[in-house]
């Protein structure tokens, strides 16, 4: 389309990439005009007073909305990025605090930096009377928290602390929950997959304790939009009846949306240029241009290289720029992440560079451009960092694409991507391994009882029974106290043929993490100085922070030059070499149970429990400027394992003889499975990181050629199961992405995939196109026989 002439920093930018294929589409958004409302003239006076004296004469109509629906009960609002959700939850929540001096208000959140932003946003009304808010986290300092529990009557946290020091401690915290009246869970779309699981029982911990206190606080929910918020807002506290606000009344800047796809450097090989060239160029571009922008990319790592890059760009003919450039990421120290935080609200800062730490809701000040490096994994967080974009009136968002398949897929089809549907949200509380560690976690708490079922569901008693068997827990006779336990003062739980912690001095809330990382973490220390730059979980040491691995931090690279297991630790030294390191892994999968089996494409799908093991067996090093490989290095790790979810799908070698020969069949089915996983994020809300998979031409187990896809968290939540039900459309959209791509022997686009530990070999693009098309035959689409010929049921 047409570019109309305009005076903005990225004019020049984008004409450019017109001319030279690189826009490969732009589409441009008209402002939309506020539609406003009056504030409900039931709200308390003083809070209308302070709504006056910040200049606030009308409400966005949602706003409105929601204070009406949040006096009813349950409420959830998916309106869009800078609407003012926070004033839906804020307003009355400073209606109650102005009615009763003794209610409390609990304020969660998945970041500090957002309990900090909204901290800030509560003082502005001036309240101080009436409203005393506190931050709850592991940066408030031990003198502070005795006085937090004391006197403030907000406590803003996150679900980790509530989880580790506020539900196991509840007693200490009897007068939040003897008074608490509203629960406040913003960006609630971030609780998904393990995440969101975890927090789900956190959540039904929280109510049940309240319960215990004697009281049952309103939860009102805050969402980006998502296609099941309502299902979301149940699932994640237990309750119904919630209601839904999504009719946006707040203005809408211009925003030109452009998609980007660097240039081809081998049509053959179908490679392109590294986004991370491409992404620093641009960056640097609309720095010296003038246009204040935050940058969005996957990984910690590549903030910090692509930060270096920029700076680089910059530092030549404008070293004060390179100035204004910072990285922003998890894993900086608290000191670190509140100068960062500070120098991007004074806008001091013309380009900062994130993982989706800054997509959400915090205030950072007025910016002009959003970049999304790489397809987020969902386009409902697509969306959310393009509305960083434009809260000057004017925006850009940008999204440049990657070499992986999801990436070219969407670039071959723009216009199916921009009008794509926002994904539902996945999580399940009820994940075995997740679902029973809460349940020791709560039997902590208060005694486990039949009064439970309306927290945890009808299934909670046998998670118990299974954690007796395992010596966790043990089943107390009616108005039996054991020794080391004591009836808490203020909470009332019932005791009649409970359950309760075997060992009741230890503290299992300590052994849970809420997020994929694992409580066990590693040290990073700087041999250099002393320094300890950060920690990384046990359970991505073995692959992040080997021997020899080059990891990033603030912007600096560093080697390893120890990992000690024993210690927990991992020696650096600064580093200037030009490489970067890509371990390769060893993986094995073992069938532990099954759980459901279907006839798919002439075949036998599955779908069960399995083990799977992974190895790191050494890594390659590939140089920055082309990822060409320099070498590989082998290492001596022990292996790690866990258990999770997945399908397996069961061919028989011999009759795919004639479509795939038997050389080539491993190549065939690897490619086939790399393909799969690309598409599965387009019907699962997942990334290509939640999942697993392995191919073989012969598994011990099935007796058969077998392609394995997991969930890659331990426990599954769902997304293999989601593969299985969806399996025909599944190998669909594999098949079109093969078909589509028009390199020769297969590329980062369609088969090669980034994470494989195998790193790609072998992989036969011909043997996989045929293969999908021998199992969608439509004659295949009917009843089909198990590979040994027998029926399947």
């Amino acid at each position: 389309m047409a570019t109309e002439p305009t005076t903005e920093p990225w004019s020049a930018l984008l004409d450019a990439g017109l001319s030279d294929g690189r826009l490969v589409h732009e589409v441009c958004e008209e402002p939309g005009a506020a539609t406003l409302a009056d504030a409900p003239a039931g709200l308390h006076p003083q809070v209308l007073a302070a709504l006056a004296r910040l200049g606030i004469g009308h409400l966005y109509s949602h706003q409105a909305d929601a204070l009406r629906a949040a006096w009813e009960g349950t409420t959830i609002v998916t309106t869009g990025t800078a609407s003012g959700k926070s004033m839906c939850f804020n307003l009355p929540t400073l209606d109650v605090l102005c009615r009763d001096a003794r209610a409390r208000a609990l304020y969660v959140y998945p970041t500090k930096a957002l309990a900090q932003d909204q901290a800030r946003a509560l003082a502005e009304f001036g309240l101080t009377k009436r409203v005393r808010p506190a931050i709850y986290d592991g940066d408030t300092p031990r003198e502070a928290r005795a006085q937090i529990r004391r006197e403030a009557n907000v406590v803003l946290t996150n679900p980790d602390m509530l989880h580790l020091g506020i539900l196991p401690n509840h007693q200490a915290w009897s007068q939040l929950f003897a008074n608490l009246a509203v629960v406040v869970l913003d960006e609630a779309h971030v609780y998904r997959g393990v995440f969101g699981s975890h927090v789900a029982n956190v959540l039904r911990r929280l109510r049940r304790i309240a319960a215990a206190y004697g009281t049952a606080p309103r939860f009102l929910l805050t969402s980006a939009t998502i296609a099941n918020p309502v299902e979301l807002a149940e699932r994640l506290t237990g309750l119904e009846d919630v209601q839904l606000i999504t009719e946006d009344g707040s203005p809408a800047p211009a925003r030109r949306i452009a998609l980007w796809n660097p240039p081809l450097t081998d049509a053959a090989l179908g490679a392109r240029r590294s986004p991370l060239a491409e992404a620093a160029e641009l960056l640097a571009g609309l720095v010296r241009d003038g246009a204040r922008t935050i940058c969005f990319i996957k990984s910690r790592k590549a903030v910090e290289l692509l930060s270096r890059l920029v700076r680089e760009q910059l530092a030549s003919a404008h070293g004060e720029l390179a100035q204004l450039v910072a990285p922003y990421r998890a894993g900086y120290t608290p000191q670190q992440r509140r100068e960062l935080e500070g120098r991007l609200m004074r806008g001091e800062l013309r380009a900062v560079i994130t993982t989706d730490a800054l997509e959400l809701g915090i205030d950072i000040g007025k910016l002009d451009a959003a970049v999304v490096v790489t397809f987020p994994g969902t386009v409902a967080s697509l969306r959310q960092m393009w509305g960083r974009a434009g809260r000057r009136g004017r925006g850009l968002a940008l999204y440049l694409a990657g070499e992986d398949a999801l990436d070219q897929f969407f670039c071959r089809h723009p216009e199916d991507f921009l009008q794509r549907g926002v994904e539902a949200a996945i999580l399940d509380h009820e994940s075995p391994l997740i679902f029973r560690a809460h349940l020791l976690c709560s039997a902590h708490e208060g005694p486990l009882s039949d009064e439970d079922a309306e927290y945890f569901g009808p299934r909670w008693e046998t998670h118990a029974e299974q954690l007796v068997s395992a010596g966790a827990l043990r089943r107390r006779p009616a108005h039996a106290q054991g020794p080391g336990e004591t009836r808490r003062p203020a909470a009332d739980f019932a005791t009649a043929g409970s359950y309760v912690p075997r060992r009741p001095a230890e503290y299992p809330a300590a052994d849970v993490s809420l997020r994929s990382a694992s409580a066990d973490v590693f040290a990073i220390v700087d041999v250099s100085s002393g320094e300890l730059l950060g920690c990384t979980e046990a359970a991505r040491a073995h692959s992040t922070v080997h021997d020899g691995a080059v990891y990033m931090h603030l912007g600096h690279t560093y080697e390893v030059r120890e990992l000690d297991l024993d210690r927990r630790r991992a020696l650096v030294a600064p580093f200037g070499g030009d490489w970067y390191t890509q371990p390769k892994r060893v993986t094995d999968t073992a069938i532990v149970r099954l759980l459901d089996r279907r006839a798919a494409l002439g075949a036998r799908l599955s779908f069960g429990e399995v083990t799977v093991t992974d190895t790191v067996l050494g890594y390659q090093r590939k140089r920055f400027a082309d990822h060409a490989q320099v070498d590989l290095v082998s290492l001596e790790l022990p292996p790690t394992s866990f258990s999770t979810q997945a399908l397996w799908l069961e061919l028989d070698a011999r009759e795919l003889a004639e479509t795939v020969p038997l050389e080539a069949l491993l190549g065939a089915l690897h490619a086939t499975e790399h393909a799969q996983i690309a598409v599965l994020p387009l019907i699962a809300m997942c990334d290509r990181w939640d999942i697993g998979g392995l191919s073989t031409n012969f598994h011990a187990q099935t007796g058969h050629a077998t392609i394995f896809i997991y969930d890659a968290h331990p426990g599954g939540i769902g997304i293999a199961r989601t593969a299985f039900a969806r399996f025909e459309e599944l190998c669909a959209d594999a098949a079109r992405l093969i078909g589509e791509c028009p390199c020769a022997d297969g590329c980062p686009s369609c088969v090669q995939s980034p994470k494989c530990g195998n790193l790609n070999e072998p992989l036969s693009k011909a043997g996989a196109r045929a293969l999908l098309a021998r199992m969608l035959r439509p004659e295949r689409a009917g009843g089909a026989c198990a590979p040994n010929g027998a029926p399947v049921c």
